[in-house]
C-alpha cells in the first residue's frame, strides 16, 4: 500500500511536466497529420468523461444492480462514499481534459427519474452536479479559443429519455455548436485540411436510432469494453477484437478497468483510481505495442480513466510516429 501511495504521489508531482510534453507532442503530430485520414490515426479519449463532478446526493441510476439500492437504503453513510470513489473516472474537468489533449469525450446522458424539470445530466452510477447544457457550454467555450482543434462527442446511454427528450438534447447540441458541427459524411473526408477549410470542429456520435433523422449526427462509434477489473483479461479482450478486424470507421478501444459490486465489497479500502494507477505500467506497455493505420489489427481511438496522469495522451499521440 505504501508503494502504491508513493507511485500516486510521484505521478501527481510530475503531472504538469507530462501534460506539457503531451501538448507539445500533440502540436507536432497535428502538423504532420494535416492531410491524413483521422480514422487511420490514433486519437486519445477519456472514459466516462464527465464524472469529475458527480453529485453524491443524487439518486442512483435505475439500471444499477438492485443490491446497490438495498445497501444504499440500509447504510447510506457507508455506501455513498464507496459509490463516489468507484464511479469517479476522471479528476480533470472537461476543459482540462481538452487542454491535456483528449479529443474523444465519452458522454453518458440521462434524465433523472421523477424529475419534473427538463434538465439532462451526465451519469455513471449516480448523476453529475452540472447539467448537460453546462457541460456542452464548457466544451464550446474551449473550442472557441482553439479554432484548429477537432473533438468527437460520443453521446450514449440516454437512460430515462423518450423521443421528446432526445429531440431536446439534439436541438441543444445544434444550438451550442452550430456551424462547428461536421455533418455525417465519408470518413475519407475527415482530414484536418478538410475540417479546417470547412470550419468544422465537432463530430457528434449518437447511440440511438433517432440519429438517422439528423444529418448532423453520426452513428454510434463502437466502444470495445472488456467489463473486467483484471488487466490481463482486458488486454486479452482487446487483442481478440483486433484479431477479428477493426471497423471501417471510427472506433474506441477502452483500456478502462471495471469493478463490480462484489469486487467493491471485498476491496473497501481501495478505489477505481488506485486500481487504475497500479496497472498503468501494464496498460502503457499494451498501448506502446499498438499500430495506427488502416490495417486489420490497427487501433484508432484509445480511451482510459484518470487522464491527468498523462500516460494515456502522451503514449497514444506518439503512436502516430509509426506512420512516418
Amino acid at each position: 500500500m505504501q508503494c502504491l501511495s508513493h507511485t500516486i504521489a510521484l505521478i501527481s508531482k510530475t503531472t504538469t511536466l507530462l501534460l506539457e510534453d503531451s501538448a507539445s507532442a500533440l502540436n507536432n503530430n497535428k502538423l504532420r497529420s494535416y492531410n491524413a485520414f483521422q480514422v487511420r490515426r490514433t486519437s486519445q479519449g477519456s472514459h466516462d468523461s464527465m464524472t469529475y463532478c458527480l453529485d453524491m446526493n443524487s439518486p442512483i441510476v435505475p439500471s444499477e444492480p438492485s443490491i446497490l439500492y438495498y445497501l444504499d437504503y440500509l447504510l447510506p453513510y457507508l455506501t455513498r462514499p464507496e459509490i463516489y470513489k468507484w464511479c469517479t473516472t476522471q479528476d480533470f474537468d472537461v476543459s482540462q481534459q481538452l487542454e491535456a489533449g483528449i479529443r474523444y469525450l465519452d458522454l453518458r446522458i440521462a434524465h433523472k427519474p421523477k424529475d419534473s424539470a427538463e434538465h439532462l445530466y451526465f451519469t455513471h452510477g449516480i448523476y453529475t452536479s452540472i447539467t448537460v447544457q453546462e457541460g456542452l457550454t464548457d466544451i464550446r467555450t474551449w473550442l472557441e479559443t482553439h479554432p484548429k482543434e477537432v473533438v468527437i462527442l460520443g453521446c450514449k446511454n440516454f437512460e430515462g429519455m423518450d423521443k421528446r427528450k432526445h429531440r431536446q438534447l439534439i436541438m441543444m447540441m445544434k444550438n451550442k455548436f452550430r456551424s462547428k458541427i461536421c455533418p455525417q459524411t465519408s470518413v475519407e473526408f475527415i482530414t484536418l485540411r478538410n475540417l479546417w477549410a470547412s470550419g468544422f470542429q465537432v463530430i457528434i456520435s449518437y447511440e440511438d436510432a433517432i440519429a438517422a433523422e439528423y444529418r448532423e449526427l453520426w452513428p454510434s462509434i463502437p466502444y470495445w469494453w472488456a467489463n473486467t477489473y483484471n488487466p490481463e483479461q482486458l488486454i486479452q479482450f482487446l487483442d481478440s477484437h483486433k484479431q477479428a478486424g477493426r471497423p471501417d470507421g471510427f472506433f474506441v478501444a477502452g483500456i478502462n478497468l471495471t469493478e463490480n459490486v462484489w469486487y467493491i465489497l471485498t476491496h473497501l479500502s481501495s478505489s477505481l483510481k488506485s486500481l487504475t494507477f497500479s496497472n498503468y505500467p501494464l496498460l502503457t506497455d499494451w498501448i506502446e505495442a499498438q499500430m495506427p493505420g488502416p490495417g486489420k489489427s490497427c487501433v484508432n481511438i484509445i480511451a482510459g480513466d484518470f487522464i491527468e496522469a498523462a500516460y494515456l495522451v502522451r503514449t497514444v499521440v506518439e503512436l502516430n510516429n509509426k506512420l512516418l
